[in-house]
């Protein structure tokens, strides 16, 4: 092959791997430990992960810190105790150099939703049958002195059962959901749950030892799977 045609693919391809590097966002580093695995509770017993605590952390904290606003939603789910939920997306955050998305759930109590889905800018049905709302600025702007509820991390990585138990440790115990494969390691005492399939894929939700049961609550029929040596990796 022709000696300047091969200098010409190797420029090409350093530059377009400097131009991915320039889109790529910055990692978020500071002088607080972020990292998944690092969950511990405080005194009242509220979960503390990523440097936030469920309970007490605000939106307004979380925007500022992540350096973004997030895409922030109101949910109606029919039927549910709590039919009204609000969620804040944060997509693509690289965090500690892990690469993750967020779903946080804000603590809000359904007499304060309601009239926020009466003036609700825009109202689109899901798959799923719930409701998705888009809300006024002005119940926006409200909704950022509210404290986060739950945590949903969703994680680029795949992790194998050994990296879950070595970096979160042994579970208390683990359901298996025959519906879809997926396997729930239950960590009722740190307070989250991480669920896998069968190809590695992980999501963590993290709440605080109080609410719990809304996790576990739905597995309460699930089958106990085999130990995590002879589970498929």
């Amino acid at each position: 092959m022709d000696r300047k045609y091969i200098l010409t693919i190797l420029v090409a391809g350093l530059l377009g791997f400097i131009g991915a590097m320039l889109l790529m966002p910055p990692t978020i580093q500071d002088e607080k430990v972020r990292l998944p695995w690092r969950v511990t509770t405080n005194r009242a017993g509220d979960t503390q992960v990523f440097g936030f605590t469920l309970g007490e952390t605000r939106l307004a904290e979380l925007r500022r810190f992540f350096g973004e606003d997030g895409t922030i939603n109101l949910f109606e789910t029919p039927g549910a105790r709590e039919p009204l939920t609000v969620e804040v997306y944060f997509e693509q955050v690289y965090l500690q150099s892990l690469r993750a998305d967020f779903i946080i759930t804000l603590d809000v109590d359904q007499a304060t939703l309601k009239p926020m889905y009466e003036r609700g800018l825009r109202i689109s049905k899901m798959e799923s049958g719930d409701k998705k709302i888009k809300l006024d600025p002005t119940d926006v702007e409200t909704l950022l002195a509210r404290p986060i509820r739950s945590i949903t991390y969703l994680p680029q990585a795949r992790l194998d059962n050994e990296t879950i138990e070595k970096r979160f440790g042994p579970p208390s115990e683990r359901r298996l959901d025959p519906s879809n494969g997926i396997i729930h390691w239950l960590y009722p005492d740190r307070g989250f749950d991480i669920a896998r399939n069968t190809k590695g894929k992980i999501v963590i939700q993290y709440v605080n030892r109080a609410d719990f049961s809304r996790l576990a609550l739905p597995l309460a029929g699930a089958q106990t799977p085999a130990d995590p040596g002879t589970a498929p990796p």
